[in-house]
């Protein structure tokens, strides 16, 4: 594999892991396994640390792949509580207003989900990474201090009842990029009259990879460590000592994939 010249790593993150604890768990591996000090990785879609599923992670110069890469529309399985709203509209923070749900039917579930589909509008959850005045909002959020987002159009193309109960929906939905999915449960809570917050959220598609495709951190650490690397012709004409590493091979090719 040719990490300089650039790989794209399929990844389901664990619960509990920020994105950037994943690329800096690649990174660290790879630069061992490389012997070098610094190697460009990032990664294509932030997900939160209260969510799993699939992130692609791109290293060296594939990372200017990135743009693209997220570009794609992104397919979720999302758990929303009903009955209760939190600050952060999901599990972040504590319960700040409950609700009555005994109105709450599947069919006024299916016929509310509808109202979100299409081009629409949504205020960005003020525990988000949006930037206001130049500062993240979760920072200023987490200060207790206001933060006021402006609405963002976005598209969403299916929003699917999975399970349902009066005091919980499971909803599958795609989307394209810079969808909230806690922004949506909030709006959908509002719509049912019932308030809501995300309980569980896995993102299951990005583009065309799916979250069967993915491996875990374990096992992308495990693909590092164990398989041949390739070096980039013009890396070793500036670090000819390379020619000599083990399990190298010369790849003059200009980019490679890992298609997991």
């Amino acid at each position: 594999m040719d990490f300089l010249t650039g790989e794209i790593l399929y990844i389901d993150k664990p619960l509990g892991w920020t994105s950037f604890d994943a690329v800096k768990r690649v990174r660290s591996a790879l630069t061992r396994r490389l012997g070098i000090k610094k190697l460009k990785v990032g990664h294509a879609g932030t997900l939160d640390p209260l969510a799993t599923g699939v992130m692609i992670v791109t290293t060296g110069r594939a990372t200017k792949l990135i743009e693209s890469l997220q570009a794609g529309v992104k397919e979720y399985e999302a758990t929303i509580a009903l009955g209760a709203t939190t600050p952060s509209f999901d599990l972040e923070t504590e319960i700040d207003a409950t609700f009555p749900t005994e109105h709450i039917t599947r069919e006024l579930v299916e016929q509310t989900l509808p109202r979100f589909t299409g081009r629409i509008s949504q205020v960005p959850p003020a525990f988000s990474a949006v930037k206001v005045d130049g500062h993240r909002a979760y920072h200023m959020a987490r200060k207790g201090r206001e933060v006021e987002l402006k609405p963002k159009i976005l598209e969403i193309d299916l929003i699917e009842l999975l399970d349902y109960s009066p005091t919980q929906i499971r909803i599958r939905v795609v989307c394209s990029k810079g969808t909230y999915i806690r922004a949506l449960a909030r709006d959908i809570g509002e719509a049912l009259g019932s308030g809501g917050h995300l309980t569980a959220l896995r993102r299951t598609r990005v583009g065309t990879t799916e979250v069967a495709q993915c491996r875990t951190v374990d096992q992308t650490v495990d693909l590092i460590r164990n398989a041949p690397i390739e070096w980039p012709q013009w890396y070793l004409d500036q670090h000819p000592e390379k020619q000599s590493s083990p399990k190298v091979t010369n790849n003059p090719s200009p980019h490679h994939t890992d298609e997991a």
